[in-house]
């Protein structure tokens, strides 16, 4: 076995001893205090406990609920005053002994009285000081001298993600609500891209009528360059669609007869669309959701009437 290889088998029997013995009903207490909480979460830690404790936060926030992070050493120059009284402030720390969260405890109570240790030592001095308590049970570190911080980081790290999307499905924070608050990068394209962003229309659309016959159309059809014909009515409303893979399958079962077959013959009725209102991430999931016959293009129907056209190029260009 590889020495990775090792180390992950390890780290899942000590994350499988932690999902085992936690206390999930303390937690949901925990949980139930954060819901009620008027102010901001307030994170705080020492060392790597206060680097997760940064990250938590940061989840928090992306996820619709106030928080920051609070330095224990800064908050005894000048930085407790961001705390008020509707804050709940959370301190993790592994061992329950930094002294500079126990130092700080008491000008916390100044402020707030909703305090919460997340620890994994019982019977410790920020435990005691503290309103609630979370033990973050560790069977022991990765480290081969159970010394660097290593599985109780990712514990950690564990619970407050956890805590923070469990507040993000309490409070229905969507994603609409996640758009605003991530507008750039790929995340921010994946969820405020949408379809008529990205959707061919007017001219560039392959257009023709159920009756005309497949051979008067084949230009449309290579010209437009969008593997497929769109069969709508008078009323412009899509009535079928026809595809490149349906030109194919056609030849092969009537030859060149099928030349001179109407597009009413040949046409997939039902085809699947979509609106233009819609994220271009759904449409691609709709494409892709049958992993046998995968979409390339999708209609954009405003209501019954055809708009637009979306293809799967479209959507890769725009880089989702």
């Amino acid at each position: 076995m590889s020495l990775i290889r090792e180390l992950f088998q390890q780290q899942k029997q000590i994350l499988d001893h932690f999902f085992h013995t936690v206390d999930c009903e303390a937690i949901d207490s925990v949980l139930y205090t954060l819901s009620q909480c008027r102010g901001a979460i307030v994170l705080s830690g020492v060392g790597k406990s206060g680097l997760i404790a940064q990250k938590i936060s940061a989840t928090l926030v992306s996820t619709g609920t106030r928080s920051y992070f609070l330095s224990p050493s800064n908050a005894l120059h000048g930085d407790i005053g961001n705390v008020h009284s509707d804050d709940v402030v959370i301190c993790l720390s592994k061992s329950g002994s930094s002294q500079e969260l126990i130092d700080l405890i008491p000008f916390i109570h100044q402020k707030t009285k909703q305090t919460i240790a997340v620890i994994s030592k019982t019977a410790s001095k920020l435990e005691k000081l503290c309103a609630q308590t979370v033990y973050l049970p560790v069977q022991r570190e990765l480290c081969p001298h159970d010394l660097a911080p290593t599985s109780s980081t990712a514990i950690q790290l564990i619970f407050g993600d956890t805590l923070a999307i469990a507040l993000m499905k309490k409070r229905g924070f969507g994603i609409e609500d996640f758009a605003a608050n991530h507008p750039a990068g790929l995340l921010g394209r994946k969820i405020t891209l949408r379809v008529e962003d990205v959707m061919l229309k007017g001219d560039l659309l392959p257009l023709c009528k159920s009756t005309d016959k497949l051979i008067d159309v084949l230009h449309e059809l290579s010209m437009k360059r969008c593997g497929c014909l769109l069969i709508v009515n008078e009323r412009r409303q899509l009535e079928g669609i026809f595809t490149d893979g349906d030109l194919r399958r056609s030849v092969q079962s009537k030859g060149a007869a099928a030349l001179e077959s109407t597009l009413q013959e040949l046409m997939t009725r039902n085809a699947k669309s979509i609106s233009p209102g819609k994220l271009a991430l759904h449409a691609m999931q709709i494409m892709e959701e049958d992993p046998h016959r995968l979409i390339t293009v999708l209609p954009v129907l405003e209501g019954t009437s055809l708009v637009g056209l979306l293809r799967m190029h479209d959507i890769l260009q725009a880089g989702l």
